[in-house]
């Protein structure tokens, strides 16, 4: 059975967002006391956290679908709906986020630190939040956004300071064992090591960790045995150790060989150029493996590597071991920049910024793109035509409607809002702006004049026929 996974594709989906209320408040003697629709809850979050206490993907690999709550619609009597509530996702420590096509979108290392993997959509405004001098009494409420759908990869890279590395049955998982707390599974057989240990080793006062990777063989970083799919793991560690193995029962290798087989898997792979490396030649309790060991430590010392001899089983030079690393782990550390505090980065928008652009496609559609027509569009309810009158006001109010006709848009043309998958496609029909008032502003309920004062529904009627009677005036015919 699987008990280690260290890359998985998660679906996740955040929560929608809550519609609004469309509602008038009622009582006794008073039938319409305005509107007094409230608006609907955010969606919850998708939120991706590190959590110290998890140390693999493996509840990711069984269940790879996660969905946020949705937020409450809102209700009368100016009731706001529940927000969503926010799904928190813990993930080990070193996890790197993905999209499909392998992009990196955060690389979460440390408690706490966490990414909104999905963000929930927003809640629809209510008809009391949309009510205005102008629009009394709004029939209608604004929808609630669907929350985001993302296809996100976590990627599982070790956080450690050092990297054991080398063949199959070299030594490392008994070394790591005895140099550490860490109890690996250790066997006389190739591959025993499925799964990347951890240990921590304190020399000193350097506490540091030290990782047992699974064994390497040539090839390894175009997908042979165990290498590609675990040398991710090294690529945090400050220092790389090479475990060689001074006892082989293989006649065609020696630690030299391994060395540089080893080497160049690592050169393939790319990016541990710059490591510093240490050369341990394991089991110099067996005899040969003691003579082997001093026949080849010359050579690699010439290389310019650090070399130790030490057995794991009698637990030779395993002190001098563990303080060298440790002098080259507190090195690296003191090379590393220090943290900043944390900055605000304002990027404020272009004054000449219009938040929307109208492209002519090949085919003669005008698109029209933008984080606001988008948003609007999919919170207007298609079926009320006070809430399509709204959205065409506020694309008007923005400018869409001019910056159409400057690109050639003529009436009965189609437009399109949004995605070419998801985008809402109408035929174009140009505002008359003159004499729009006569037929009534749009969201605006008569049957509230019945709570102004008499005096005042008189000379206001009294007005709207002097205008009538201006344009009637006006009128030269042909």
């Amino acid at each position: 059975m699987t008990t280690f996974v260290d890359r998985v594709e998660l679906h996740v989906a955040a929560g929608n967002g809550g519609h609004g209320c469309a509602s008038v408040h009622r009582e006794k003697f008073k039938p319409l006391g305005g509107p007094d629709g409230g608006n609907g809850g955010r969606g919850g979050d998708v939120i991706l956290t590190v959590d110290q206490s998890v140390t693999t993907l493996l509840d990711y690999h069984h269940s790879p679908h996660r969905k946020a709550t949705n937020g409450k619609p809102g209700e009368g009597g100016n009731r706001s709906g529940k927000d969503g509530q926010d799904l928190v996702l813990p993930v080990p420590d070193g996890t790197v986020v993905l999209d499909k096509a392998g992009n990196v979108l955060a690389d979460l290392i440390g408690h706490g630190t966490s990414y909104v993997a999905a963000q929930g959509g927003r809640g629809g405004l209510g008809n009391a939040a949309l009510a205005s001098a102008r629009r009394k009494a709004p029939g209608f409420a604004l929808l609630g956004e669907p929350g985001d759908l993302r296809d996100v990869v976590l990627e599982l890279k070790t956080v450690a300071d050092v990297a054991l590395v080398g063949y199959p049955s070299a030594g490392k998982s008994s070394l790591i064992s005895v140099l550490s707390a860490a109890k690996p599974k250790i066997a006389d057989y190739p591959f025993t090591t499925l799964v990347p240990n951890l240990g921590v080793v304190t020399a000193g006062s350097t506490v540091y960790t030290i990782a047992d990777v699974p064994g390497l063989i040539p090839g390894a970083s175009q997908g042979k045995g165990l290498g590609l799919e675990f040398l991710r793991h090294v690529e945090r560690c400050s220092v790389l150790v090479h475990v060689l193995d001074t006892a082989t029962l293989e006649s065609d290798r020696d630690p030299a060989s391994d060395l540089d087989v080893i080497e160049e898997e690592l050169r393939q792979y790319g990016g541990l150029g710059d490591r510093p490396r240490v050369v341990v030649l394991n089991k110099i309790d067996v005899p040969d493996g003691k003579d082997l060991a001093e026949m080849v430590r010359p050579d690699l010392e010439a290389r310019g590597y650090r070399v130790f001899e030490v057995s794991a089983v009698a637990h030779t030079g395993l002190r001098e071991l563990s303080y060298a690393l440790a002098e080259l782990v507190g090195a690296a550390r003191a090379a590393r920049p220090k943290e900043e505090a944390t900055r605000i980065v304002i990027r404020p928008k272009a004054v000449d910024d219009a938040g929307f652009s109208v492209v002519r496609e090949d085919d003669g559609l005008f698109r029209v793109r933008g984080e606001k027509p988008e948003r609007w569009v999919r919170q207007t309810d298609f079926n009320n035509d006070e809430a399509v009158g709204y959205l065409a006001d506020r694309l008007n109010r923005l400018g869409v409607e001019e910056e159409l006709v400057k690109a050639g848009a003529r009436s009965g043309d189609g437009v399109a809002i949004g995605p070419e998958d998801n985008a809402v496609v109408f035929d174009w029909e140009p505002s008359v702006m003159a004499g729009a008032e006569m037929l009534g502003r749009r969201g605006e309920d008569h049957r509230l004049d019945a709570q102004r004062p008499a005096a005042q529904r008189r000379r206001d009627r009294q007005a709207e026929r002097d205008d009538v009677q201006r344009e009637f005036d006006d009128f030269e015919p042909f």
